[in-house]
């Protein structure tokens, strides 16, 4: 296990290796066209983020441009509500374009310009993703084009249309389940046929090396603020800090840079409707180790071993592996893996909106949800939630399929 006091510094300069691993996770299982174009994103990425010239251009984007930082919020309401545990939110739905994903897809795209490259080419499962990167491109002056399963198309059309009217080109991908899977399939098959020309803009801690590294150190960002905030709010850390996790973007945003306090940290999966294969996305809960999209970690298999079809009410958690700094971290046991199922998130999602006027995103009401079991678990205490994203996305398919709540 690795205990609170290893220092954060020491974990970071170590993961990932030189290779890209973390432990036995992670590395870049890629055909051998792409070897050379990968490492040069990765030797780019090594160059620019020594570089005070880029690093000074990232914290003037991010003030000017995405608004941070974003705030550290007490949600007084919901405590009462629950007990005497207190509850915090960082409301990355404060965020430019309401999620934390623009945290990456800046960066990415200064990458990109960093690289010469004309287009940035990417996957997206509840349109966060792609909007974000829309915007990046936007702000950037670079072609884009996003993948985006048909089913999610239609459960995320305000996200599709904020896509399109910020210039991107949005692909349908029919094929399989039509899910955030196979929008990852078709983005990196487009990406095969134009790597000279454009880049590959992962949308969480996934994919191969060095994509884990650089989307991880982006959303840092966010536990930096936050840990900050939270001294300054209350003088002390939070005893846990929860995030919802997917690819797991959003959750080493926050975590990581926690790893050298006594903080438990906990990251939540989407239970779906129940344990049956199909019916959840939990990779970390009920995954063995295995290869898909380029690296190593715990994935969801069907009976031959490929990767199983997976389910959750919410667009962007329905991947059937994780990142695998998060397999590495399970296995150390510093991060706790929870779960939260469909019928607990929408629960949270209404809850939290009446009692403290933030509507979150469907991903980010599944680390709500568990916040709101571990506040009665722990009765005292307090517990930093990523608010990972806004609700209004999810608005639509919220009310048509769970509007009896209202009442």
């Amino acid at each position: 296990m690795l205990e609170p006091n290893v220092d954060f510094a020491v974990y970071r300069k170590n993961n990932p290796t030189k290779d890209g691993y973390f432990g036995t996770y992670g590395g870049a299982f890629i055909p051998p066209e792409l070897a050379a174009e990968f490492e040069r994103i990765n030797i780019g990425y090594q160059t620019i983020c020594q570089s005070s010239k880029f690093i000074s251009e990232l914290r003037r984007i991010r003030k000017e441009f995405q608004g941070r930082p974003t705030p550290t919020y007490h949600c007084e309401r919901l405590s009462n509500a629950l007990g005497t545990c207190q509850i915090y939110l960082k409301r990355e739905d404060l965020n430019h374009t309401g999620a934390h994903k623009l945290n990456h897809c800046m960066g990415e795209g200064l990458l990109a310009k960093y690289l010469g490259k004309k287009k940035i080419i990417a996957e997206t499962g509840a349109g966060q993703h792609g909007v974000a990167l829309a915007t990046a491109a936007a702000f950037f002056g670079l072609e884009c084009d996003i993948y985006m399963g048909e089913v999610d198309i239609a459960k995320q059309a305000p996200n599709v249309a904020r896509m399109k009217l910020l210039g991107a080109r949005v692909i349908s991908v029919t094929h399989g389940l039509k899910t955030l899977k196979e929008a990852v399939d078709a983005a990196f098959e487009a990406y095969m046929n134009e790597y000279e020309d454009a880049m590959y803009c992962i949308g969480s801690v996934v994919g191969p090396h060095p994509f884990p590294l650089m989307v991880r150190d982006f959303q840092m960002i966010v536990g930096i603020e936050a840990r900050e905030q939270f001294l300054e709010m209350t003088g002390n850390l939070p005893d846990a800090v929860v995030a919802c996790v997917g690819g797991g973007s959003n959750a080493a945003g926050i975590l990581i840079p926690f790893l050298d306090d006594p903080v438990k940290l906990y990251g939540v999966e989407p239970l779906g409707k129940g344990s049956e294969p199909g019916e959840h996305s939990a990779s970390l809960t009920y995954g063995s180790e295995g290869v898909m999209h380029g690296f190593n970690s715990i994935m969801l298999k069907d009976e031959q071993g490929e990767p199983a079809p997976v389910y959750s009410v919410a667009s962007g958690l329905d991947y059937p592996s994780v990142g695998p700094e998060h397999a590495y971290l399970r296995d150390l046991g510093r991060v706790i893996y929870k779960t939260a199922s469909d019928d607990e998130a929408i629960d949270a999602f209404f809850t939290l909106s009446r009692l403290e006027g933030i509507i979150p995103a469907l991903e980010s009401a599944h680390a709500v949800a568990y916040a709101m079991k571990l506040s009665k678990e722990m009765g005292t205490g307090s517990i930093l939630v990523n608010c990972s994203g806004r609700g209004d996305k999810d608005l639509d398919f919220v009310l048509e399929n769970y509007g009896d709540r209202l009442a």
